[in-house]
């Protein structure tokens, strides 16, 4: 059965912090283990993370990712030196397999070449967790591409990089290499184990919607008959010459659900964020996007948020049904949380998730991020979210 334990640490040296949280999590007489996924913050030395990973690991794939932030079972923190890891043990029930070159235009395929290789080297995979490039890539795609191997049945959760939200290139790991473009996958294939993934976000779409009037694939080139990135910009009273960092933290777009998925998220629109823009005005959407959608600007409303998720997590625990909770992975977006003095605080947002799920007080091994969206299922499909909170807990009989 695989085992799961998980760290985190705010510290300036890269090879002290990996060490510290790899002794913290496994213990510090014994390391060693078969994976180790690592979530970064942009201060990182990325190689100096992977070489030190190596030296006290020797036996663990090693995948990771930059994010603005982590959340881990001691709590949250948002600098420029953030670090968190989830190491796992037991190699028959796990694979790892990556690509790298990902883009908006070779989302299916590149994703269906991954699922590929996962499935060769494993093929009891019923879950995957997925981190992919977060600036240009059609996210639905790399589903579709995941499904077209493994079906729509296999559950796909995770989230896709960031950086510190100025959406100018976020990073991946694999092994000792690190990447830009690329997308890593863990299929874990313990037939004990379970999957429940649920998001929630709690913004409210408002005034009259944005037309894509032209698009090709993720890439809007116009709305409401003009330049994308004009209109949009103008609509958000920014300046053109904005950048998307600008626009990221105001600038949520959404879709309308229909009213069966609505009644089960809670909220009638899902959300897309605009990673990068084009020199000639054209948008990268987060998702395909073909001509005729309708896209609303939104605004954050702060009791939605506490209240939506307070509904989610009574919601997850009715679907855990007394399990034990091995491991819990978890994205989110960093506009949600309390607002005070020009800051978003998180404190209260991630306890209200973590108490939940907890045992006799203690945060079961959980491995967090901020990154640019998530992915969970809505209305029993893959989906894939952005400024969420998406949580999820990895279930196990007890009589398993």
């Amino acid at each position: 059965m695989l085992q799961f334990f998980s760290a985190s640490t705010r510290m300036v040296n890269s090879r002290r912090a990996i060490a510290e949280c790899l002794e913290a999590a496994l213990g510090e007489g014994d390391t060693d283990c078969d994976l180790v996924i690592i979530h970064a913050s942009l201060g990182h030395d990325y190689p100096a993370l992977l070489a030190e990973t190596r030296q006290l690991a020797p036996s663990a794939r090693v995948v990771g990712n930059s994010c603005c932030g982590i959340v881990g079972r001691e709590g949250v923190s948002e600098s420029m030196k953030d670090l968190a890891i989830m190491a796992v043990r037991g190699a028959s029930e796990l694979a790892v397999a990556a690509v790298d070159g990902i883009y908006g235009h070779n989302s299916f395929e590149k994703a269906a070449e991954m699922a590929a290789q996962l499935k060769a080297a494993n093929s009891g995979v019923n879950m995957v967790f997925l981190m992919a490039s977060g600036i240009d890539i059609a996210d639905d795609r790399c589903i579709a591409g995941i499904e077209s191997v493994f079906g729509p049945q296999v559950t796909i959760f995770g989230a896709t990089s960031a950086d510190n939200m100025k959406g100018i290139a976020s990073f991946q790991m694999v092994d000792d290499q690190v990447f830009e473009h690329a997308a890593y996958a863990v299929g874990f294939a313990d037939p004990s184990l379970e999957v429940i993934t649920q998001a929630t976000h709690g913004f409210v779409a408002v005034g009259e919607p944005l037309v894509v009037t032209r698009s090709e694939g993720n890439r809007i080139l116009e709305l409401d008959g003009r330049p994308a990135w004009g209109e949009y910009t103008r609509r958000l009273a920014l300046p053109e010459s904005a950048s998307c960092g600008d626009t990221i933290p105001i600038g949520a777009l959404a879709e309308r659900l229909s009213p069966e998925l609505a009644a089960e998220y809670g909220n009638d629109h899902i959300l897309r964020v605009v990673t990068k823009r084009d020199p000639d005005g054209a948008m990268h959407y987060a998702t395909t996007c073909p001509e005729g959608t309708r896209l609303w600007l939104t605004v954050r409303d702060e009791d939605r948020i506490f209240n939506d998720m307070d509904r989610m997590m009574d919601q997850m625990v009715a679907r855990i049904a007394g399990r034990e909770i091995v491991a819990v992975f978890h994205a989110d977006c960093l506009a949600r949380g309390r607002f005070l003095f020009n800051r978003v605080m998180k404190e209260e947002l991630v306890g209200r998730m973590q108490f939940p799920l907890s045992h006799d007080g203690q945060v079961p091994p959980w491995l967090g991020m901020y990154g640019f969206g998530e992915f969970a299922r809505l209305g029993g499909d893959n989906e894939y979210h952005n400024y969420t909170t998406a949580i999820y807990a990895l279930c196990r009989d007890q009589a398993a």
